[in-house]
């Protein structure tokens, strides 16, 4: 990955913006007034979603980008374009069409599982005015880039007239032109790079049910020679990746563990282009992308991942070695400073041993950010707070469990009785705790950006452990 840090290349995202928007909550009980689920609602995020996903992913990785869409004159639309400057990504190109709605997807979460999910959009094509202003913009300014991104998500912004303009005209300057397809008629892609359909989508477009080897590679040839493309990578879930160029290459995936999948073919697509830009070949491009999809269905929601955390998790394949994330707080100090642009999540406590409660714990905890340390009180300190005969396992053994966990990057022992001088050192974006300081002063919460609180699993403790095992 270390070539890929001496590139800044300039790409071009066009397709469906949307905005991606999540109420995350707890579920107790059901309705009264129907059989349905009742769900508390924390808090409230929103990102983008669809090409904006894909160009949030090439800003992490390092790509300048710009893009270009059509979206409506709604508060929707304000708010996607905010974010787009936010987040560094040029969106002055951007044009704006009366009449129609900015797509927002809704998701309400609870525990780590979506409940339903509500949707306002235009999925009309956009009207003809709207497409030949979007083909003048890119005739001036297709010549600055090194690769373009359709990103299309059936809304109607990539029309099948439109999208033929732009591949044909982006052929004509040799550009990188790759897509994310939608929908079952794929002569509107003739002639690009690369498409990158899962099994699904390459079942829909070849009519053939991908069952096995031979029916795989036959889909897969027939996309590219029916389309004249120069690639084909049909995704295949935990199956990896199937690579159709001069010959057949699969890919196998790496992902270690899935939260959530949403969003994941937006990385795929960013990945490549960002790759493919930086003079990778093929081969090398799609074990950036693998590498890349398996770091962002790590995360919970619409997601990104920078060339940090996919060289973060490629060690961590190599290493393999749970010591490896035991750090002295002298060594977490001179760690982070390599890591400042992550989010970066804290939790503490004793975790003397070691239980289901705490391992879905900790994997919600990280879920809230890109890295996350744990503050392992050391065996003095619990012997303060829990009584002489505590703790069960000593510090050293009790930080190697923690540090076997997937969802733990770091673990930092302290001494005292709160974490609050390791927060201070830290200086964590998030702290969360066990729902069970709701309402009660949290040590280390004026240091913070914000707090989250976790509900533990019910029945699950240390403490019960050790009563049942005194029987």
């Amino acid at each position: 990955m270390s070539r890929l840090r001496e590139y800044t290349p300039k790409i071009l995202v066009i397709g469906d913006l949307m905005l991606d928007h999540y109420l995350w909550g707890t579920c107790k009980r059901i309705s009264p007034e129907a059989p349905v689920q009742v769900v508390d609602i924390d808090r409230e995020t929103t990102v983008l979603g669809g090409a904006g996903n894909v160009a949030n992913n090439l800003i992490a990785m390092g790509a300048k980008v710009t893009v270009l869409s059509v979206i409506g004159e709604d508060s929707n639309g304000k708010e996607l374009l905010n974010m787009l400057k936010t987040s560094g990504v040029e969106s002055t190109n951007i044009t704006k069409q009366k009449g129609r709605y900015t797509s927002k997807k809704s998701r309400v979460i609870a525990v780590h599982q979506q409940i339903i999910r509500y949707d306002m959009e235009s999925k009309d094509d956009i009207n003809s005015k709207s497409e030949d202003d979007l083909y003048s913009k890119f005739e001036k300014i297709v010549k600055t880039f090194d690769a373009i991104l359709l990103s299309d998500y059936g809304k109607g912004v990539l029309t099948k007239t439109l999208t033929c303009r732009l591949i044909d005209l982006a052929k004509k300057y040799n550009k990188f032109i790759l897509v994310d397809p939608k929908g079952d008629d794929y002569s509107k892609y003739k002639g690009a790079t690369l498409i990158t359909p899962n099994k699904k989508e390459a079942v829909e477009a070849t009519k053939i049910d991908i069952k096995d080897e031979q029916s795989l590679c036959k889909a897969g040839e027939l996309l590219k020679n029916s389309f004249e493309l120069d690639f084909v990578v049909i995704t295949l879930s935990e199956g990896g990746m199937a690579i159709f160029g001069d010959k057949v290459t699969k890919i196998p995936t790496i992902a270690k563990e899935v939260f959530d999948v949403t969003g994941a073919g937006d990385t795929v697509l960013a990945s490549f282009g960002y790759a493919l830009s930086c003079s990778l070949d093929i081969k090398e491009a799609a074990l950036f992308a693998t590498s890349a999809a398996a770091v962002v269905v790590g995360k919970l929601g619409s997601a990104t991942v920078s060339i940090d955390e996919i060289d973060m998790y490629n060690h961590s394949l190599r290493s393999g070695k749970a010591d490896n994330k035991i750090k002295t707080k002298e060594e977490i100090v001179e760690l982070l400073k390599n890591f400042r642009d992550k989010k970066i999540v804290f939790t503490n406590g004793c975790f003397d041993i070691l239980h289901t409660g705490h391992v879905k714990y900790l994997e919600i905890a990280k879920s809230f950010g890109e890295m996350l340390i744990v503050g392992l009180n050391s065996d003095e300190s619990v012997k303060r707070l829990k009584g002489d005969s505590r703790p069960i396992n000593i510090s050293l053994d009790r930080a190697y469990v923690l540090s076997a966990l997937e969802s733990v990057s770091f673990v930092v022992q302290f001494n005292e009785d709160t974490p609050y001088e390791l927060i201070k050192i830290i200086k964590p974006d998030i702290l969360v705790k066990g729902g069970d300081y709701k309402g009660k002063e949290i040590v280390g919460s004026d240091i913070v950006k914000e707090l989250k609180l976790v509900d533990f699993v019910d029945g699950k403790s240390t403490t019960n452990i050790i009563k049942k095992a005194q029987l």
